[in-house]
């Protein structure tokens, strides 16, 4: 049953994430006229469509999500940030996190560790479950403002379900933002072309 559970929260099933749409938020004081004011964001048209279901799109909300996406515990500050949910009516979910840090080198350094807690998730997860797999794949950067890097996590336990992410991450300016994909499945399973269309479309939305 431990390991039931563990699995489940893994792969952020819908559940969690439609919780996460109206649950709230860690509060941020300001850090400046700019962090008072909410960056743009994606809505559920921006996302890969699902085959079955549409996207159920939550508000913009001021601070980091209740439940942090997985791989990405305790990586991003709770000042200057802002988040939105989505849903789908199956096992499909996504959030969007941005945060407004106070200076573009801020941003940068923010953006660098964000993709190095990303890249050593898998084997970090592995170290934690005995009996799991898990595997990672770096699927490249993209040319969009700052600049962007799009990654793939999978983890799974036996006799549970496994789990796939993607992660889209970049920057305009002093504005980081992290998008989160997760199902049901393995890398196979994940849709990493219009993923990489939707990062791209997360970080023109910026307005740092």
């Amino acid at each position: 049953m431990l390991i039931r559970a563990i699995a489940i929260a893994a792969t952020t099933v819908t559940t969690a994430v439609v919780a996460g749409l109206t649950a709230p938020a860690a509060l941020a004081g300001p850090t400046g006229p700019a962090a008072a004011t909410a960056p743009g964001f994606l809505t559920g048209r921006d996302l890969p469509a699902h085959p079955s279901s549409p996207w159920h799109t939550g508000k913009v909300t001021r601070g980091l999500p209740e439940t942090p996406p997985f791989c990405l515990s305790r990586a991003l500050p709770a000042t200057g940030a802002w988040h939105r949910g989505f849903g789908t009516d199956v096992d499909t979910g996504a959030v969007q996190i941005s945060v407004r840090t106070a200076s573009s080198a801020a941003a940068a350094k923010l953006a660098g560790a964000l993709e190095r807690k990303v890249a050593a998730c898998a084997a970090d997860w592995l170290r934690n479950m005995p009996g799991g797999t898990a595997s990672w794949q770096d699927y490249g950067k993209l040319t969009v403002e700052e600049g962007a890097h799009v990654y793939g996590v999978h983890t799974s336990v036996p006799d549970s379900e496994p789990g796939v992410h993607l992660y889209g991450i970049g920057r305009d300016g002093a504005t980081v933002t992290v998008v989160n994909w997760s199902q049901m499945g393995d890398l196979a399973h994940a849709p990493v072309k219009a993923f990489k269309k939707t990062t791209v479309t997360a970080v023109n939305k910026l307005n740092p």
